[in-house]
């Protein structure tokens, strides 16, 4: 493909991921008003947040499984039509419950759109040039998070919208990428004789979600040392050890357990993991504290969010032009790793009094180092797979990130109900249930604008306490990381793209099956 081509097809591709960055973001400064209007807990914004990250998890190796089947195009444009019909779930939501299951429709759809665009996009680019695009993928994934909150901030605070139109919204953006990649977009069908593990495929999504489901009620519906607690952590952890027997036996895992004997493979996929913990888990809380500790409207609060968004835009377009100028790339994930680190380090002393300035400061770093690591992580992994494992490679990056995201999310989550809860409880004695004076972790999340003033402050001072431990809990895992991709070993950028590689290996395998029959006569004839 030219140059000319491939923009014209990563339009399609970036308008795709636009609307999944969009779903994700533009509730982010809009629920804790949804959570309010629908009268929900602190658990159901946890779990409204938590649904469409483990939809995304659970579904992200099936679709690459499925575009081993069928076209990839098509699948596009079917998990964007699948974004449509959660969207309009989700706005037309009269309780919490419908909005929690729409939300798993969103992110079936999400996960369909993470798996996909990346394995087109190294099918089409070669990994020299692959840094350049994926400089502008990281631009797309800025500006969707940076105008998802502001979109959602103006969606509640404007009287005539309201927050329902936060989902509306992105039904037009769906429509018309469904219709720019039938337009610019065209793959051929690589049909393969493989089988779906539907078995395998159930293990991992009962697994992964009997483990969330204890995590997050843990220490508000019962106790973490509890029957409960045994009975759905040891059931957890049942079925995922059943998982990975399946998929150690059947010939087409969803996750294959071979592709980890590549040593790059495993240290970004470990990587990978620890970015989503610290990433989501220590971010999505951000826009609660910004409302609840700083007394800010939803506007103002995804206004505040810029420097984070502006560090990500910047680190991941201006590395990705450098790695494709120069073909080095381990540097970058170095100094990516340390940087989230260091942000996260700061984010953890932050309290109801910090500087707008000091915050900027400390959520700018943060953006700078998740820029330089996201994306690269999943360049360094495709460069070094055959290009017949590279949908593989891709989907198991995209699965653990989402896993790591899923799990910070729940854990992180019940970490904040809880610590509000004891924060209240301490400050003012009976509000830490729900029936409370002012209403703590576990109970509904408070309106700030009609506490009382006394009130009001601990409120304030309870999340503001909160949230900064949630930072403080996501920098070990941010330090990991660190340390996990100071051992990826650096590989020179293949100049080819995968469809090419892909053609490659085909042909030399065939040349390599004909090879003892060429030789067969020879020996037969020698005296």
């Amino acid at each position: 493909m030219t140059e000319r081509q491939i923009l014209q097809a990563m339009s399609g591709l970036m308008a795709g991921m636009f609307v999944a960055i969009l779903a994700g973001t533009v509730v982010a400064n809009a629920l804790p008003r949804i959570i309010t209007d629908l009268g929900a807990s602190q658990s159901s914004y946890t779990w409204v947040v938590t649904s469409e990250l483990l939809a995304m998890t659970a579904t992200v190796p099936l679709w690459g499984k499925l575009a081993d089947l069928y076209n990839k195009k098509l699948l596009l444009q079917l998990s964007l039509g699948m974004f449509v019909v959660g969207s309009l779930l989700a706005g037309f939501s009269q309780g919490v419950e419908l909005l929690i299951f729409s939300r798993v429709v969103q992110g079936i759809g999400a996960g369909g759109l993470t798996a996909l665009v990346q394995v087109v996009m190294a099918a089409v680019i070669p990994p020299r040039q692959l840094g350049k695009y994926a400089g502008i993928f990281g631009a797309v994934f800025a500006v969707g998070t940076v105008a998802g909150p502001l979109v959602g901030g103006v969606m509640v605070d404007t009287s005539w919208l309201g927050w329902r139109w936060c989902f509306f919204i992105g039904v037009p953006f769906a429509l018309a990428a469904i219709v720019l990649l039938q337009r610019t977009l065209s793959l051929p069908t690589m049909r393969r004789d493989v089988k779906i593990d539907y078995l395998g495929a159930f293990l991992i999504v009962a697994g992964v979600s009997t483990v969330l489901i204890w995590i997050s009620f843990a220490g508000n519906e019962f106790d973490w040392l509890s029957w409960q607690t045994a009975a759905l952590a040891g059931g957890g952890a049942l079925l995922l050890v059943l998982a990975v027997i399946v998929e150690a036996r059947v010939p087409e895992p969803v996750i294959p357990l071979g592709i980890f004997r590549n040593a790059t493979v495993s240290l970004t996929t470990v990587a990978s993991l620890l970015v989503g913990v610290a990433m989501f888990g220590g971010t999505i809380f951000l826009s609660q504290f910004f409302q609840i500790s700083l007394g800010k409207s939803p506007t103002v609060a995804g206004l505040m969010s810029l420097p984070m968004i502006l560090g990500l835009l910047v680190s991941s377009t201006v590395a990705g032009q450098i790695i494709t100028r120069t073909g080095y790339w381990k540097r970058y994930l170095v100094i990516g790793g340390a940087t989230m680190t260091i942000g996260l380090a700061a984010l953890a002393t932050i309290d109801a009094d910090t500087s707008f300035f000091l915050l900027s400061l400390y959520m700018a770093v943060l953006g700078v180092g998740v820029g330089l690591l996201m994306q690269n992580l999943v360049l360094a992994a495709q460069n070094d797979v055959p290009a017949a494992d590279l949908g593989a490679a891709t989907s198991v990056l995209s699965f653990f990130r989402s896993m790591g995201g899923t799990i910070g999310t729940s854990v992180l989550g019940a970490v904040l109900a809880n610590r509000v809860a004891s924060e209240m409880e301490a400050n003012l004695p009976g509000a830490g249930g729900e029936g409370g004076d002012a209403p703590a972790g576990h109970g509904a999340v408070p309106d700030i604008s009609i506490l009382p003033e006394p009130i009001r402050e601990v409120v304030e001072n309870a999340y503001a306490t909160a949230t900064a431990e949630l930072f403080l809990i996501a920098t070990p895992c941010a330090a990991v990381a660190f340390l996990v991709v100071l051992f990826i070993k650096e590989k020179p950028l293949k100049t080819t793209s995968g469809d090419q590689r892909l053609a490659e290996e085909a042909a030399a395998a065939a040349a390599a099956d004909e090879e003892p029959k060429d030789a067969a006569p020879a020996i037969t004839k020698a005296p």
